[in-house]
């Protein structure tokens, strides 16, 4: 069905706008809720009476729930249908919020969560696709500028406005919060999109999901919990890396010897060479993104000694930056290369980073704000035409594998940018540490001023305590300027990459695949 032989322009145009808010609400409040909890676990530490690593289940339960489920969207959408399986997706992710929020002890809120990442692993990869099927060829760029906003804004604004509704009301209202999102999501999805019969021709392999799911499971036990194992000295750390190997390893020779109408995993997808290429940019987007997000709020909060509210305020322009550049890409799209605009796109971001390394402690708000808005602007100008050319080759049918493949990838990108760049900062700060301490003696010309020995005043314990916390202090500042060098180091390393990129033909037939409309 076109618009030319279903419906006036006019109210097919009206309906695709209904539709993209319906799915964009839902997509937004899945997104939020992968980082919102991270600035409110303090107060849920001690309202569900847990202790510091157990509180962390709250946000690793979510993201290993999400994970494990995303690749079915596939087969879901292909047995019950696109509508369907969006609303019972918007429908249970409400309700596990709600779950959330009433949760009166730690073993209800991660049974709460893990329903909640599993009830909104489709709404990514689904919105993705639907926002690709319901407009022309030459929209794809606006549409895909409209759904990066929403997938990369929410974990940006996830910690500032879970900050201030902790403050506010309390942690409960970071979940609930989502009600109000998931019923006008749900209204509008029910109401506008179009019912469309379910093919059910995609085969379940139920041994290819179970060792995929397993593999991505024991891989975020590991980088969850690696760091406060000392890693593979611990033989949790070897159990979890020995499972990881195993069922990738049954996953991959499963798969392969399937036929592709009985294989989890379609590997046609890898003969396609804008795919993978765009898998693999994806995958450092999912690193440096979170990873930046992950690091930024912790040097402030605890070098800086920025309030949580403050904290939000000076990264939020970030966000601000990405919706800024993807409202401007979406223009461009079909216009100008789109490696091009890549390449633009990864040098923005490289030196957004490069100026996070010369961060110190003595930084003011402003040195603060223009990188992030700088980082914003460039991650947004990558994201957008990054999903045109991942996309652009992929045929129709492959498409809702292909979205739910992309959004996982992105997933396993920011699970192991955040444990990477956590684990560096650990390590540098402790080697630091260690540096700066030899060249700390009663000999040493500072320990000669009068000013610095009345800070540091060596005859007492106190006066000790105070001079290794600056030390570690300063140590710290150095491990994070090293993060954000190797988070540089990385973006600039894909650029090259572009070559192998194939821009979309001119003149290609625009095919319209509605999921439209009553």
């Amino acid at each position: 069905m076109t618009a030319s032989t279903a419906l006036p322009v006019e109210k097919d145009t009206l309906n695709r706008r209904m539709i993209t808010i319906s799915i964009m609400l839902a997509t937004i409040m899945q997104t939020l809720d992968g980082t919102i909890a991270n600035v409110a676990l303090p107060h849920m530490q001690g309202s569900l009476s847990a202790s510091q690593d157990q509180i962390t289940w709250v946000l690793t339960s979510f993201i290993v729930a999400a994970a494990i489920a995303t690749p079915l969207t596939a087969w879901f959408s292909d047995r019950f249908g696109q509508k369907n399986v969006l609303l019972a997706s918007i429908a249970g992710f409400t309700v596990a919020s709600a779950l959330c929020g009433l949760s009166t002890s730690l073993s209800a809120i991660v049974g709460a969560r893990l329903l909640q990442g599993i009830s909104g692993a489709a709404l990514v990869p689904l919105s993705q696709s639907i926002l690709l099927d319901i407009n022309p060829r030459e929209k794809h760029g606006s549409a895909m500028a409209v759904w990066g906003m929403g997938v990369m804004v929410g974990p940006i604004l996830g910690p500032t406005l879970g900050g201030w509704l902790t403050e506010s009301l309390n942690w409960r209202w970071v979940f609930f919060i989502n009600l109000p999102v998931g019923l006008l999501a749900f209204y509008g999805v029910w109401k506008t999109i179009r019912k469309s019969a379910a093919p059910g021709t995609m085969y379940f392999d139920m041994f290819g999901f179970a060792t995929l799911s397993i593999a991505i499971g024991a891989m975020q036990m590991l980088l969850d919990r690696g760091e406060q194992n000392d890693w593979f000295s611990s033989t949790e750390t070897w159990i979890e890396a020995i499972t990881l190997g195993v069922s990738l390893s049954y996953f991959i020779v499963h798969t392969a010897a399937q036929p592709v109408n009985r294989s989890f995993f379609d590997y046609r997808l890898l003969k396609n060479s804008n795919y993978i290429t765009g898998l693999l940019f994806i995958f450092i987007v999912g690193v440096v993104l979170f990873a930046t997000r992950a690091l930024t709020p912790t040097m402030l909060q605890g070098l800086m000694n920025y309030p949580a509210a403050l904290a939000g305020m000076v990264t939020a322009p970030s966000g601000l930056g990405t919706m800024m550049a993807m409202l401007i890409v979406g223009k461009l799209i079909g216009r100008v290369d789109l490696r091009l605009l890549l390449a633009t796109g990864f040098s923005i971001t490289a030196f957004s980073l490069w100026q996070m390394s010369g961060y110190t402690l003595g930084i003011q708000q402003s040195q603060i704000v223009w990188p992030g808005l700088v980082q914003g602007i460039g991650l947004g100008l990558v994201f957008v035409p990054l999903s045109a050319a991942t996309f652009a080759t992929l045929s129709p049918e492959m498409r809702a594998q292909g979205t739910a493949i992309y959004s996982l990838v992105r997933n396993i990108g920011s699970s192991i940018g955040i444990a990477l760049v956590q684990t560096m900062l650990t390590r540098n700060t402790q080697i630091v540490h260690s540096t700066l301490v030899q060249h700390i003696t009663y000999a040493s010309p500072a320990m000669q001023d009068s000013a610095v020995t009345q800070s540091f005043n060596l005859a007492t314990a106190a006066g000790w305590a105070a001079l290794n916390a600056e030390i570690t202090r300063q140590a710290a500042m150095v491990a994070y300027v090293n993060d954000f060098w190797l988070m540089m180091l990385m973006t600039l390393a894909v650029i090259p990459l572009l070559l192998f990129i194939r821009p979309p033909r001119k003149n290609t037939p625009l095919e319209i695949d509605h999921a439209a409309m009553e």
